[in-house]
């Protein structure tokens, strides 16, 4: 437990940079993979490439929600679990939610090969992108279930007290992706398809690392034969605490799937790819974003198993802080430099001219965006599921796809175009999901007060059953 007990002990401060740095390579890193596959995709293929691929990223959305749903629920729960010093239920919620990602793995696997057309064409393929769509889910697929391993066991990794090492496994995973990227792409010429493999390739290498970890002797969590027996009780928990980011990017897949149809209906295929581009560059901030808050997640359960709530509160402010700093600077960078962004990826003009307003309308209000991503990774972490539900999925499900509708039309009856419409809906959006998720904010203040109790969720039957063998 000396790992996991610095957790009570160490300044906020220092804790939340021990935390946060590696979680934040960490989600660095995992967004290299789309990254790096669309920049050589745009430079070495074609601009139907990335909007083929640009078709694709809803789909691994919905495959890296079940991974989520799973991951962090369980990460979650174990670092409370910790902060109250039960290391057998841990080992339990480690083999469970192993169960559950080989569930949710054989289930889109198999359902993506059977419904792969109908799938895409709902996402918004068309009949110059499916080509490239199909090619790279046929070969991505099996992958990613070797990365809803990973992203369940390296946050595990992360909560069980081993930061470090749960970034170098997937920044391993990240360099090797590009090697083998620049030679199946640039020098064998592969096309879409080494974009793929070298994906697929790198998603099993990580996966084998994070399992060796929890069978070495040196982990003091590890794989053991008690923990793989199914307990009800733990899926219920691990899938409630997840339920949050599960929502939040299945939801976040079929927004993308509306405005693509939305985008090709106002701009075309090339509107398309350049929402393509600017989502990658959006993804990464919310992913940077996501890393500090990774970071705040054990130090937050930990403390809050433990009753230590000036710890939580002052983890919790100083994550805002450094988020909405994160925030500010992504939205400078793309106000004052979109096109030089955007060259990173395409030299196509046509992308770029699309891209620039796109750009800046998506991003303007990022420092908002990283307020309302911290409110609602914080209460997912203290196990308060149903608001960081509703925090993370106001924006997505509330606002965005009713006024995704109502904007461009309404800018198109007026003489304006409805692709800045489009772009305009995701601005106002921000807004409003920041405003509530300010308001939900207000109303739980209470579990920052010094005499506050926090109500864990353990019914009798997780106290442990009285034969220790069980």
């Amino acid at each position: 437990m000396d790992n996991t007990k610095e957790l009570e002990t160490k300044p906020i401060g220092t804790l939340l940079w021990q935390y946060a740095l590696p979680a934040v390579i960490t989600q660095v890193v995992a967004s290299i993979y789309n990254i790096v596959d669309r920049v050589f995709l745009g430079q070495y293929v074609g601009a139907m490439a990335i909007a083929g691929l640009a078709i694709t990223l809803p789909i691994m959305n919905i495959i890296h929600a079940f991974g989520s749903l799973v991951g962090v629920g369980a990460s979650s729960r174990m670092s409370i679990v910790l902060g109250r010093k039960d290391v057998r239920w841990a080992e339990k919620i480690l083999g469970n939610s192993m169960l559950l990602t080989f569930f949710f793995g054989f289930l889109f696997v198999v359902g993506g090969y059977l419904f792969m057309d109908r799938i895409l064409q709902l996402f918004g393929a068309s009949a110059d992108t499916i080509g490239f769509a199909r090619q790279y889910m046929q070969i991505v697929l099996p992958g990613m279930f070797f990365t809803t391993v990973t992203f369940n066991l390296t946050g595990l990794i992360r909560a069980s007290g081993y930061p470090t090492k749960s970034m170098w496994i997937m920044a391993g995973g990240a360099v090797l992706n590009i090697f083998l990227d620049a030679l199946f792409i640039m020098v064998l010429g592969w096309g879409i398809a080494g974009a793929a493999t070298a994906t697929t390739i790198s998603m099993f290498s990580t996966a084998v690392v994070a399992v060796l970890h929890f069978v070495q002797p040196t982990s003091f969590i590890r794989f053991k034969r008690h923990a793989w027996a199914p307990k009800l009780y733990i899926f219920r928990n691990v899938l409630l605490i997840g339920m949050s980011p599960f929502l939040m990017n299945f939801a976040a897949s079929f927004v993308v799937a509306l405005l693509n149809r939305q985008l090709i209906r106002y701009g075309g295929d090339y509107a398309v790819g350049a929402y393509g581009i600017v989502n990658t560059y959006c993804s990464f901030l919310v992913m940077l974003m996501l890393g500090i808050c990774q970071g705040m997640q054990p130090i937050a359960g930990y403390n809050y198993g433990a009753g230590h709530n000036h710890r939580l509160r002052d983890v919790f402010v100083l994550t805002q802080k450094w988020n909405i700093g994160a925030g500010v600077l992504g939205a400078a960078l793309a106000m004052l430099l979109p096109r030089l962004i955007l060259r990173a990826f395409t030299d196509s003009a046509e992308l770029i001219d699309i891209g620039v307003p796109a750009m800046r309308y998506l991003n303007v209000m990022m420092p908002l965006i990283a307020f309302t991503i911290a409110n609602s990774q914080f209460f997912q972490s203290i196990d308060k599921p149903w608001i960081a539900i509703t925090t993370s999925l106001s924006r997505q499900v509330l606002f965005l796809i009713p006024l995704m509708f109502v904007i461009p039309a309404i800018r198109v009856s007026m003489g304006g175009d409805g692709l800045t419409g489009v772009w305009i809906t995701c601005t106002v959006c921000d807004v409003l999901g920041a405003m509530l998720a300010a308001g939900l904010l207000l109303k739980q203040l209470k579990v920052f007060h010094p005499g506050y109790v926090p109500p864990l969720r353990r019914p009798r039957k997780e106290m442990g059953p009285k034969n220790p063998e069980d």
